[in-house]
């Protein structure tokens, strides 16, 4: 046995739809047809994108207005490191500007967050410039660019095409570049943080230096007008799904990867683990972008999901421990030292070399790698016997 990771064709999502027994019945009727069958601790995962579907977990840009006006007043707000991105950013940037009368963008450079970038790094240097002090116009950074500043994947000029955004929802526009978010309150004391992973930074950076920070996940953390939401996430995780709504991370991930759990069980009698997975968590190392725009892999998984591998490094027993040993007589030894194995090998040198990340992110970036984010048309994927090791 080997791990094995399988997309699983599922119908078209619709809101209202039972996601957790159209995963059950499309796994099981993929099995059918291919002639498998479940194993103990097979993982089934559901992409974040379909389980929001179903739960009907939507929001308008006018909700996001109303919560943003509600909140920060309406007058000139400061948005702090956004992604630079029409798919996550762009619908969310509407709902911002039409609750505000001005707007003042700052994005990080040379690049965002998450690995796009605004400019070749190489660029910067013998400019002068120093992005962990600088703070520049939008002149000055069309200037330090050559006159033209498009992403080189999309096409896409960032700059113009949020400040056309922002004018276009009635609101004046602003965008700033800088490192520093407290530079924000420079231009005003009202700023919500747009970024994903460092936003509890960057809020304290400008708490402290005397401004009020709310993050992406402050709006919509609750219902607008009967809207979607997010108790935890609010509008991060959200992707665009018209030109006035986006779809939101799912608030009852949880649940249904219990309730998939316990319907196989039902069943088959065999017992899974369930996941709802979302951007996996790794990075290109050409384009330089890092997968991960939602704020975690996994916002639910059942409970044999938790925590870190536990594994032993075979090319460093067989390179070491057993480097005069070959053929049956290596391969016996080294299955008996899985067998015999620590229950936790955090810090031994045994396990140097394996990978020192979570279950969740490990299985999810697997499934996200699988199933892709195109049409595929496979949003369910079992990893089967990814449990198994070389001792079984």
């Amino acid at each position: 046995m080997a791990t094995i990771s399988r997309g699983v064709r599922a119908p078209i999502i619709r809101r209202g739809d039972d996601i957790v027994k159209i995963a059950v019945d499309s796994v099981l009727s993929q099995a059918e047809r291919e002639g498998f069958s479940l194993h103990e601790r097979d993982v089934i995962a559901v992409t974040e994108a379909v389980v929001a579907r179903a739960d009907g977990n939507y929001a308008g840009v006018d909700d996001i207005a109303a919560d943003v006006k509600a909140k920060l007043g309406g007058g000139h707000i400061g948005l702090v490191f956004p992604i630079l991105s029409r798919n996550r950013f762009s619908i969310c940037l509407r709902g911002l500007a039409r609750g505000a009368k001005k707007v003042t963008v700052m994005l990080s450079y040379p690049s965002d967050e998450v690995g796009n970038h605004l400019v070749d790094p190489d660029l910067l240097e013998g400019t002068g410039v120093n992005p962990w002090a600088d703070t520049l116009t939008s002149d000055e950074f069309y200037a330090l660019c050559g006159g033209e500043c498009r992403h080189p994947f999309t096409g896409v000029d960032y700059i113009e095409l949020y400040r056309g955004i922002i004018e276009g929802e009635g609101a004046e526009a602003e965008i700033i570049f800088s490192n520093r978010p407290e530079r924000i309150l420079d231009h005003t004391s009202n700023v919500i943080c747009c970024d994903i992973h460092t936003r509890a930074r960057t809020k304290a950076r400008i708490e402290r230096a005397g401004g009020r920070a709310l993050t992406l996940c402050d709006i919509l953390n609750s219902p607008v007008n009967g809207s979607g939401c997010n108790p935890q996430y609010g509008l991060l995780g959200s992707n665009k799904a018209t030109e006035d709504t986006v779809k939101l991370f799912p608030k009852n991930a949880q649940e249904v990867a219990e309730g998939i759990r316990d319907e196989v069980l039902r069943r088959t009698g065999v017992h899974v683990e369930a996941m709802v997975y979302g951007d996996g968590a790794f990075k290109d190392p050409v384009g330089k972008i890092w997968e991960l725009a939602d704020p975690v892999v996994s916002p639910g998984y059942t409970e044999g999901l938790l925590g870190l591998p536990n594994e032993l490094k075979l090319k460093f027993l067989a390179d070491n421990d057993y480097a005069d040993l070959s053929g049956e007589a290596l391969a016996e030894s080294i299955r008996e030292r899985i067998r015999k194995k620590d229950a936790d090998l955090k810090g031994s040198m045994l396990s140097q070399g394996t990978t020192p990340r979570m279950l969740t992110d490990l299985i999810g970036s697997l499934c996200d790698l699988t199933s892709g984010s195109g049409d595929k048309g496979t949003p369910i994927v079992l990893v089967q016997d990814y449990f198994v090791n070389y001792a079984d």
